[in-house]
């Protein structure tokens, strides 16, 4: 093949990253809260029974940022060559700012391991990564997501609409509302399956 016209194509898996990004970072965010309490019972120790459940969303949270690239790349394969410039910038800043502070915070969750009794500003520090922002970075990502998938008509409106819903919500109540990160999750499932969809048909 002429290596002038040569070009990679995307892998028939990468329509799968969507759904597999959602389970692993949703198993993840609920390990999380389950084990290390937050809120009104911030203070409270970590239940060493619980310590597993920390450890096992620690050795998830890698895993979900992989998949995480692999879904930013089979959206803009599904983009194709039309997208935006602007748009795409914000779009591909915001995916990796996100990813790169979620493992900010998978790590400083991770203290509660190795200190006894865990430090409370290890515990709060993860929570304000994760919420204040890695989910902000989450809603401008998804916003632009969104925007790119309106602007060049390669997602339904329903699923345009479901994405502004959704960054707005991360962007504004996602750091007062706990559990409200799982939003980010069940909006990567939805746009995940309809990618898959689209790439089997």
């Amino acid at each position: 093949m002429d290596t002038t016209t040569a070009r990679l194509y995307t892998p028939r898996a990468a329509g799968a990253a969507g759904i597999v990004f959602a389970v692993l970072l949703a198993a993840a965010i609920v390990l999380m809260r389950i084990a290390i309490p937050s809120g009104d019972g911030a203070k409270a120790a970590v239940d060493p029974g619980d310590r597993w459940a920390v450890r096992l969303a620690l050795e998830i949270v890698p895993f979900a940022g992989i998949a995480f690239l692999w879904f930013m790349g089979a959206l803009r394969a599904h983009v194709g060559e039309a997208e935006d410039r602007f748009f795409s910038t914000v779009f591909l800043g915001s995916g990796f700012v996100c990813a790169a502070t979620l493992f900010v915070a998978a790590g400083a969750a991770g203290t509660v391991l190795t200190e006894d009794p865990p430090s409370d500003f290890g515990r709060d520090y993860a929570y304000t990564i994760l919420a204040t922002y890695s989910m902000r970075m989450a809603a401008v990502f998804v916003l632009a997501t969104s925007t790119i998938g309106r602007r060049l008509g390669v997602f339904p409106k329903p699923l345009t609409l479901l994405g502004t819903l959704v960054g707005l919500v991360l962007l504004v109540v996602g750091s007062g509302v706990p559990w409200s990160e799982l939003v980010f999750p069940a909006w990567a499932l939805v746009v995940g399956i309809y990618i898959l969809r689209t790439r089997m048909r």
